[in-house]
């Protein structure tokens, strides 16, 4: 039988000695997207510190959650580190495939008081908003915006705009102003071509459509249910304010969306705006590093924006992950080591400067981080507005019933929104009761 180190019996085994560990290979796991491909460049300092050497396992964000999730519940032990998702802490926690990293927190004075509090509650807690932490923030992400700041700027564009609505065209401040702008740009002719107002999230195979939907329906008032008594939906989930922000979601996708763009998540929405398709793509904040370097809509051809505001508040889906050590792994104390290598706040500054996004407060507080880059002051903005989807152990049947409910709704105009959510009720109810806690 292999043995599984825990995490206090690891941090006290590293004290002890008072050295690293013998070398080991380490393997860390997550999708394969451009912040990956930083992370690898920046673990060759790690590697060169500790004297292990680091392997990567990175799966396409469509296959991700099925690769890794049936890996942790094999107890397979491909990964000695995993930069799960946020929605994945519950289940991680309660079956025993992360280690709990209090003990070892504590050891290295690793403080989770030196991280974004929304980060820390969305990718480390569980249960939410105790102290058990199951992963340290590594990758702080939020739905936010990008626009063609150059077609926004033309002078006849501006005009027009202006005539219509009566107002200059700019970054929206609600959600509504949101609306009228994709359905001006609506099958518009910009440089003798075609182009369409906002490339939004449709995707229905995996999570897209309620990643997207959440910026919508946060804004009008939708819960995922009663703040004061947790699982109880009935008028939270379906209140008359969550239908009027799936109604708005809907009437963007018809206003203001490009044909055949019933099926897009990330990837087909960067293309269409890397493209030229559209003049506002909403997106996770990881992709504005690289619209800022591409040669067609970068160098201040785009801005940025946080999702505006509804008429209940200004909220935005969060995104990222936290980075945990796996419990099946036959080297977790070298796991550990890179949990404190990657704590350190010189090596959290040089995972933003080379791409990647911090939840560290002293590198997003730090003076001149809001001018660090074209979208940084975008970043802290989103961060401070971000609500996360269940993070409960049944969340992939909870995330499956929304995609198919949301999805019939907006994009194959069955029933409506009441309908809709009513019936979304209806299976969260049975998810809960099937998993006791109803």
């Amino acid at each position: 039988m292999k043995t599984k180190l825990t995490c206090s019996a690891a941090a006290a085994a590293l004290l002890a000695t008072g050295s690293v560990a013998q070398a080991a290979d380490l393997t860390l796991c997550w999708a394969a997207w451009d912040p990956a491909n930083a992370l690898v460049e920046l673990s060759k300092d790690f590697e060169a510190q500790s004297g292990h050497n680091m392997n990567f396992e990175f799966v396409p964000w469509p296959n991700f959650a099925d690769r890794m999730l049936n890996e942790l519940n094999s107890g397979g032990q491909l990964c000695d580190l995993m930069i799960g998702d946020s929605q994945w802490i519950g289940g991680s926690a309660e079956n025993g495939h992360y280690v709990k990293m209090n003990d070892f927190f504590d050891a290295n004075g690793i403080d989770m008081g030196d991280f974004l509090p929304a980060t820390v509650t969305g990718y480390a807690e569980w249960p939410k908003n105790t102290p058990n932490y199951w992963a340290l923030p590594a990758y702080a992400d939020v739905v936010g915006w990008t626009y063609r700041k150059d077609w926004f700027e033309r002078p006849e564009i501006q005009a027009e705009f202006k005539e219509k609505y009566g107002r200059d065209l700019g970054v929206p401040a609600t959600l509504g102003e949101l609306k009228d702008i994709a359905e001006f740009f609506q099958g518009r002719e910009i440089d003798g071509k075609t182009v369409y107002g906002a490339a939004i999230y449709t995707e229905r195979g995996s999570e897209g459509i309620t990643m997207g939907v959440t910026n919508a329906l946060y804004g009008y008032g939708f819960e995922f249910n009663n703040p004061e008594n947790p699982y109880e939906m009935e008028g939270f989930v379906n209140s008359a304010e969550a239908v009027a922000g799936l109604e708005f979601y809907k009437a963007l996708y018809d206003v203001g969306t490009p044909p055949g763009s019933s099926n897009w998540y990330m990837g087909e929405n960067i293309d269409a705006y890397k493209s030229g398709q559209v003049a506002l793509q909403m997106n996770f904040a990881f992709i504005w590093p690289g619209v800022e370097a591409d040669p067609n809509v970068g160098g201040g051809k785009s801005g940025y924006f946080a999702n505006p505001a509804g008429p209940a508040g200004q909220f935005a889906q969060l995104g990222g992950q936290g980075i945990s050590v796996v419990s099946y792994s036959e080297n977790q104390d070298a796991a550990l080591e890179y949990i404190k290598w990657f704590a350190q706040p010189e090596i959290q500054q040089r995972w933003w400067d080379m791409g990647g996004a911090s939840a560290m407060r002293a590198v997003v507080e730090a003076p001149g981080f809001a001018d660090s880059q074209p979208y940084a002051q975008t970043f802290l903005d989103s961060m401070a507005i971000v609500k996360d989807f269940w993070a409960e152990p049944a969340f992939a049947e909870l995330l499956l019933s929304m995609q198919e409910r949301i999805h019939n709704y907006v994009i194959a105009g069955d029933g409506t929104a009441q309908e809709a959510l009513d019936g979304l009720v209806k299976d969260w109810t049975e998810t809960f009761e099937d998993e006791g806690k109803l």
